[in-house]
């Protein structure tokens, strides 16, 4: 349970840290109060209003003389950029923790060999008389 408990823990932290570094836009498309067109990675299409108006005319062709009733909208959120850590000035103390942390990390995971037979090389004495058979008596 403490394992699962560790694994989950360390996904979400990575998850986190991810997610806090990354940036992205979103890109929205008005017209009048509606919203035409939404994008996360790619620009938004504006809409062909002009093209529209040419064929019927609405309130938005009155709205278009006084002002452009269609607008972008352009909603940006930054990431974090001063999680990049400076490794070029290290004392000695440093680099020896990093040197030991790293050592004893790779000896921690080295796995120990299950199949060791600690009398493989043992030879058993010689049988002189089998005593079983001389006092009859046997496992059942």
């Amino acid at each position: 349970m403490k394992e699962v408990l560790h694994k989950i823990t360390s996904i979400l932290m990575a998850l986190i840290v991810l997610l806090s570094t990354m940036s992205f836009s979103v890109d929205m498309h008005f017209c009048g109060d509606h919203l035409v067109d939404f994008s996360m990675f790619d620009m938004v299409d504006t809409c062909m209003m002009k093209a529209e108006m040419s064929k019927t005319s609405s309130s938005c062709e009155i709205m278009e003389m006084e002002k452009s009733c269609c607008s972008d909208v352009e909603v940006t959120i930054e990431g974090q950029d001063d999680l990049k850590i400076s490794f070029d000035r290290f004392t000695f103390d440093q680099q020896q923790f990093v040197y030991s942390f790293t050592y004893s990390l790779i000896t921690l995971f080295q796995g120990k060999d299950d199949n060791i037979i600690s009398f493989k090389d043992y030879v058993p004495p010689p049988l002189l008389r089998d005593v079983q058979i001389l006092d009859q008596t046997f496992l059942i």
